[in-house]
């Protein structure tokens, strides 16, 4: 287990907004800041430091890090202290499958309706893709969600799509950590496409299959990963 905050993670990025409170708002920076792999899995970190580090009282950290146990993103190891929980490969697994589920299910609802306004968003959002620079993984995977959360707003799943990003959250620590190697982006843009052509004609049952070819890419990569990083990893 890593005893300090990493390098990698700055609190300079935190800007508060009234709109919510301070503990909602931090623990959407620090789960970013976990999923981005910017406070690693094993890291400790402590409720203490990080209300120093963001100048602010003990509540609303507290708050912050209840919710990001709920979420099984950091860990309560009793005499020791609190740490970014490892990624389990059993929870990525699970988590994909139900990805699979919701997503498969909100591609056919969109396919059937079949509107031209969206066909055009989502083919934007392509060649957004297509314009990253080579290796900025956070660029890429903001505009990939945006893709894929378009598809889910359009079928009208708000409440739906918000479990899935919550599901996800696993799932996108293994994108961040595997994102120089595991798929690379032009494949990625290659299935996207793919998706919004089979959209595109109207084929709920194309853009359903290719839907779930693509959300399932992961069961071949993520042992692959886990032997690489073993240090990020748990098989529970």
């Amino acid at each position: 287990m890593s005893t300090s905050i990493s390098g990698n993670f700055d609190s300079a990025g935190f800007q508060p907004k009234e709109s919510l409170s301070m503990g909602a708002q931090l623990h959407r920076y620090l789960r970013a800041a976990i999923i981005r792999g910017e406070l690693a899995p094993g890291q400790a970190i402590s409720e203490v430091e990080m209300s120093k580090k963001f100048s602010m009282s003990r509540q609303p950290v507290r708050e912050a890090f209840i919710k990001l146990g709920e979420e099984r993103l950091i860990e309560v190891l009793p005499q020791r202290g609190t740490y970014v929980r490892k990624i389990s490969v059993k929870e990525v697994l699970e988590a994909r499958h139900l990805r699979e589920i919701i997503e498969v299910s909100i591609v056919r609802e969109v396919t059937q309706k079949h509107d031209a306004a969206l066909i055009k968003n989502l083919r934007d959002i392509i060649e957004q893709q297509k314009r990253v620079s080579l290796g900025d993984s956070h660029a890429f995977l903001l505009l990939d969600e945006e893709m894929h959360r378009a598809l889910g707003m359009f079928a009208g799943r708000e409440y739906v799509w918000r479990i899935n990003e919550m599901i996800k959250a696993q799932l996108n620590r293994v994108r961040y950590l595997s994102f120089d190697f595991a798929t690379p982006t032009p494949i990625l843009i290659q299935e996207h496409s793919a998706i919004i052509d089979a959209i595109e004609s109207g084929n709920p049952d194309l853009a359903a299959q290719r839907m779930e070819n693509h959300v399932r890419a992961i069961i071949t990569s993520l042992p692959m990963i886990a032997e690489r990083y073993p240090e990020n990893f748990v098989d529970e």
